[in-house]
């Protein structure tokens, strides 16, 4: 059974994902810097570990947030399907490309909330649904988003940019990046759980944890001044994926 340090982490990463700023860049951190895992086995045991907690949010969601049905369910279909191959890509990978596949994961990740922290995106309309072009480019922007989740990378950061910047309502990023997550998360953990490539101990603990950090994240807390805590995680980002990068030198002869 995992201690109270797995359960801790859980609890804290969906906590937070549960207020916008998303679980697998940051569990990624911790089990990097902590040395908690095997970085081969990060992917894994963030798409099986936060899969439960995450199926809670999305129904939470979902029962209190309008959108339109079509929107909704095209940009959740592409996002599993993105996952499902991308997630058959990233479980024949070496270590070495893995560690590299992650520390550019989280780069990216870093970038898109520095610019949202900037303003830079959209602040987003009132729109609940798209139609026409506007649709086309969420449903494929979506499907690339769900093939980055086989590195780590979550779908929170990047997909809220893309709702924002088509007009849509913040409201409306929630159930579509929950609900989304939920079909990219099972396409993906499936792919890892056959392949083995993953942390039973640590994937549980971040399921038990993660569920009571959800439900007082929704219920209790709703919503927090998050501007500060976003600019520490982008920090612990840059430093995670100069670690992962640093990492793939040292393990490159025996990958070799």
């Amino acid at each position: 059974m995992p201690g109270p340090g797995l359960l801790g982490l859980g609890f804290v990463t969906n906590f937070f994902d549960a207020l916008g700023i998303g679980s697998y860049a940051t569990t990624t951190s911790v089990l990097k810097l902590g040395r908690i895992i095997d970085d081969v086995h990060i992917p894994g045991t963030l798409n099986i570990g936060h899969l439960l907690p995450v199926v809670l949010e999305a129904g939470l969601f979902l029962s209190v947030i309008e959108v339109q049905l079509v929107t909704l369910v095209s940009m959740i279909v592409a996002g599993g399907l993105g996952a499902w191959f991308g997630a058959g890509v990233v479980v024949r990978w070496p270590r070495r490309a893995v560690q590299r596949g992650m520390a550019i994961a989280l780069v990216f990740t870093a970038i898109v909330i520095t610019l949202r922290q900037l303003g830079v995106f959209p602040q987003g309309g009132d729109a609940i649904g798209l139609t026409g072009l506007a649709l086309v480019v969420a449903v494929l922007a979506n499907a690339f988003i769900g093939s980055l989740m086989s590195l780590g990378i979550g779908n929170y950061a990047p997909c809220m940019a893309v709702i924002y910047s088509l007009g849509m309502s913040p409201r409306v990023a929630f159930p579509i990046m929950a609900g989304s997550a939920v079909l990219m998360m099972p396409a993906a953990a499936f792919r890892f759980w056959k392949s083995g490539r993953f942390d039973r101990r640590t994937a549980l603990g971040l399921t038990i944890g993660g569920i009571p950090g959800v439900l007082i994240a929704v219920y209790l807390v709703k919503e927090l001044p998050v501007k500060y805590l976003l600019w520490m995680v982008v920090g612990v980002l840059v430093y995670t994926s100069a670690a992962l990068w640093s990492s793939s030198k040292v393990d490159a002869p025996a990958a070799a």
